[in-house]
Parts: structure tokens; sequence; C-alpha cells
């Protein structure tokens, strides 16, 4: 529209023109062509030969992978399952799908065979990658893929005899050449990838992410980190997840960056990896504390960010290394609250909500904004499939109850404190975070409940040295005569066949009543302070 004319025009036309011509394969064409010799993708694994990749040859080998799947009758819209622990083709299958219009389901390899079905019939799968660790599982639980096609090796390190024996095609098979990739016109709303998170609800969502999802989470998320085209990020937390798709591996495509990917965190592998490499940012975990603070940490080291929940000068002194505060999710994308050493912030703030975003604190209670030092709901703010996911795949109902007007709830209750710093006070009662993976306590609590002699069940959190905390289960039975230790074994039994690990309790309390509040509202609260008096788990 030209200055001086009056004329509107369509939303959805405004939308995509923010992202007009930017998609995945622009973003890998561009920097296959400003910086080809750049090493874009590194592999660092256990065992087994490491490789990189040029920015030119990642481009390469990702057209080539486009062009098998084509060949294989994959398509614009078609759902790919990939099932893998990290490994390089797990992420040059993930960008060959959005290269060709597919969307790849990354999910999560601790699941199960029933989640495993769940996945690939919630999102209409039609073929699938995975490992010859997985192979067997997938195969069993998803039996109407078109194909299944397998790695030659387990991200690095060498299948049992059984599992190479799967039957399946390799994974070479679906390497074409590259110049047999015609390309296609960009389209930034297409959506590229799912994936699947915990929230309140008995099953997990399917998040979707759109390709102006990506270009946004690029060129936002290393402004917000400070991560510069000579950088070099270490990505080790599982590929299936956002923080390491687009909070690590999207930021450092952002800048023509470098990523070192490893199978999966290692004690005694990450300062080698972090030295060998040149690391200069890592995202920060509990678990990774040990190894920040061992008196023998090596001092060549060039690692410089740690980017995590809350900014600290106490763990900027005690880690040696910038801590940058970031808020975020799944459906959020990127970070959509940050903060910078620099910034000189209050301890333990998580900073200011990010250029872009906006937000809001909420009381649930009545809907008005809170206060200076008020608790409420953190609410976020922004366009649909570009700042913020573009939608629950299939799930109408989890799409009306997470949108308010237009405001994302996100289920975490924080605080404003002085200077419009925003504090993180806990998440939703229902959500547990063990050890980084979302765990939803209804999903849980409806698997225990079905067994005969359980009449109601509580799933809460208990602290936990390593993964922070751990599902554990309060049980009230039902009337008649049961033995305690033969319906925990059932329990027990019952959600190791249908959860991921992760999601098994780690203990059953049994007891008389619930805690309750107001109106007879379970105090999970106080059931999380009964739990922490247990005797601690290993």
């Amino acid at each position: 529209m030209c200055m001086g004319d009056s004329r509107s025009f369509d939303a959805d036309a405004a939308t995509r023109f923010q992202m007009h011509g930017q998609d995945i394969p622009w973003l890998l064409s561009l920097w296959a062509g400003a910086r080809p010799s750049h090493p874009a993708l590194v592999w660092a694994p256990r065992e087994g030969e490491g490789r990189s990749w040029t920015y030119a040859e990642l481009w390469t080998d990702v057209r080539r992978v486009a062009a098998g799947l084509t060949a294989r009758g994959i398509g614009e819209g078609d759902r790919l399952l990939v099932h893998s622990e990290n490994s390089p083709e797990m992420v040059l299958t993930w960008l060959a799908c959005a290269t060709i219009g597919a969307i790849a389901v990354t999910t999560n390899t601790k699941s199960v065979g029933p989640e495993i079905t769940y996945f690939a019939e919630h999102t209409g799968a039609v073929a699938a990658v995975t490992q010859p660790q997985f192979a067997a599982a997938v195969a069993d639980a998803a039996p109407d893929l078109q194909w299944i096609v397998v790695t030659d090796d387990n991200s690095g390190e060498a299948p049992t005899s059984e599992q190479a024996a799967h039957g399946f095609d390799r994974f070479d098979t679906l390497v074409g050449p590259a110049e047999d990739w015609r390309g296609r016109e960009a389209d930034p709303m297409l959506p590229f990838g799912i994936m699947f998170t915990s929230g309140t609800t008995s099953r997990p969502k399917a998040v979707v992410h759109t390709h102006a999802n990506a270009v946004w989470a690029s060129r936002t998320g290393a402004r917000n980190i400070d991560l510069g085209p000579d950088d070099t990020y270490l990505i080790y937390l599982p590929f299936f997840h956002v923080n390491a798709q687009s909070w690590s591996l999207f930021s450092v495509l952002g800048v023509g960056a470098t990523a070192v990917l490893m199978p999966k965190w290692s004690q005694s592998g990450f300062w080698p990896t972090v030295v060998e490499h040149g690391v200069t940012h890592i995202s920060l975990m509990p678990f990774t504390i040990g190894c920040l603070m061992a008196p023998d940490r090596p001092t060549d080291h060039q690692l410089r960010v740690g980017v995590f929940g809350f900014v600290s000068d106490p763990f900027d002194e005690m880690f040696g290394v910038a801590v940058y505060g970031a808020y975020g999710m799944t459906e959020t994308v990127t970070h959509c609250i940050t903060g910078k050493p620099s910034e000189r912030l209050p301890d333990r703030s998580m900073g200011h909500v990010t250029p872009g975003y906006e937000i809001a604190v909420v009381d649930k209670d009545t809907g008005r904004l809170c206060t200076d030092g008020e608790t409420g709901e953190l609410w976020v703010r922004g366009t649909r499939g570009i700042q913020i996911f573009l939608e629950y795949y299939r799930n109408p109902e989890a799409n009306e109850r997470a949108f308010e007007d237009g405001w994302f709830k996100t289920g975490d209750m924080v605080r404003v404190g002085p200077g419009g710093n925003v504090f993180y006070v806990e998440r939703d009662k229902d959500l547990l975070k063990v050890g980084g993976e979302n765990v939803s306590a209804k999903e849980v609590e409806d698997l225990i409940v079905a067994h005969p002699a359980v009449a109601q069940a509580a799933v809460v959190g208990k602290q936990h040295d390593f993964l922070g905390e751990v599902p554990v289960v309060f049980v009230i039975r039902a009337p008649g005569d049961h033995d305690e230790g033969v319906v925990t074994a059932e329990i027990t039994k019952s959600c190791e066949e249908n959860l991921a690990a992760f999601k098994v309790p780690r203990a059953v309390y049994y007891v008389e009543s619930f805690p309750t509040g107001t109106l007879d509202k379970l105090l999970k609260n106080k059931l999380r302070e009964m739990a922490d008096e247990q005797a601690p788990i290993s």
C-alpha cells in the first residue's frame, strides 16, 4: 500500500509480509553464499569419528536429503516422525523436511510404545527416520507408517547385533543428488515442525512452529545472548526440545555462527569438547553446575556465556562465565524475557520483556493486572506463527484454553519487581520439571486412578539433588483389603509400560486424605512439603 492510499489489506497477508521471502531454506542458502567455508555444524560424539560441515556443505547435504525424501514421496505438508537422539542424521532430516515444506515431528526418545503410537497417530505421520536402538519400538508402535529409515549407528555408538538386524532401509538410501532438489517458493507461514509438550492436560500437546517462527528465533535469539558470527554454541540438550532447536541452532543460523552437537550431556566429555571446539556459549542446566564449578576445570577455554533462567552476579563468579537470564517455552519459540549482566539487574531477575513480545502478569482469580510485588500468571502476546507458536495441532480445545484476547497463558507464576524486573515464582501446580523434561501431573494421575485399589491420586514433584525434582504420588486407597506393596508394584509397572521413564513416580505414599483449602481445593504445595519430608530419593 502506497502512502496516501486509504485501502486496507488482508490481515493474513500482512502477517506473511513481516517475513516475506524468508524461510529455513532461504536462511541456509544465505549463509552458504555469504560464509561458505565457515563451520556451521560440528558433530562431537562420545565414540566414533566426529565430523564438521561448513555452511556450503551443510546446505548441499540438506538438499541431498530433501531430494531423497521427495523421491520417497514426502511432499509439502506431510508429517515425518523423527525419533532419534542427537545425531547429524536427525538434524539433516529435520532441515530437509523444512526445505521441501514437510513437517518434522521430533519426539522424545524416552517415550514408550503407547506414547509413540499417540505421536504418530495424532500427527498423521506417514513415515519415520530413527536409530537402530529405536527401530523395533517405532515399527511396533506405528505399524501404519509407509516406510522407516534407520541410521547406521546410535549417535556414534555401534548397534547391538539384534538392533542391527532391524530389516529396514539404511539412512544412506534417503540421500539423493543435491541438484535433484529444484526448490520451492518461500512461504514463511508454512509449518515446519511439531514438538510435543506436556501441560496440565492429560495428553501431550503438539506445538506447531512455522518457518516464520524459525526466522524470528534466528533473528532474535542471537541478539538476546550476544552471539556473534565467530562464536560457537554447544548443544547437548535433546534436539527434540525447543532449547536445542530454537534457542540454540536457530540463534546460530541467525548470524552464521557455529553449532557443536553432542549426543547428550556428558560430564567427562563437557570440558574437553568446550576446549577443543572453542565453545563460547552454552545453555545452563542444574546438572551442568558441578562441571562449571569443578576445581580442576581448565583455564584455556573460551566459554563466556551461560544462558540460564535468571541473572546472578554470584553465579557469574562461581561459574566463571557471564550468566544471561532467559525465559521462554516451546510455545514462545525463543526467549520472550531476557536479561544481561551488563544491564545491572537485581539478583535472580529473569530480566525484561524481549522486544517483539508483550507480557502481562494477571491475577488468576480476578483477571486484573498485578501491581509491583504481587504474584500472578504470566501472559505473553505476539503474532501467532511469528513470535508465538501457530497452534496446538488438531486440538481446538487446548487452543481455546491457552489463549484469551490474543494473550497466551503460560501457566507460570511470576511477580514484577522494581524497575519492571520479572521474577519467577513457580510453575503451574500440575506441571513438573524433571531434569529439563516437562511432566503433566494429570497425565500420570489419570493412569494411576485406573487401578481398582486407587480412589484418588495426586502427583507432585519431590526435590532431587541432580534432576531438580522427581515425580511422586500420594494415593487414597479405595475401600477394600489392598496390600500396599502389591498395589505399589502394580502402579509402577503400569506407569513403566505406558509412560516415559522420567514420568514414572519414584515413590508411592498412602494417605487417608489430601490437604485442602478454601472450597476443598487440593493444596499441592502442602503435598510437596509432605513429599520433601520423606526420605531422599537417589
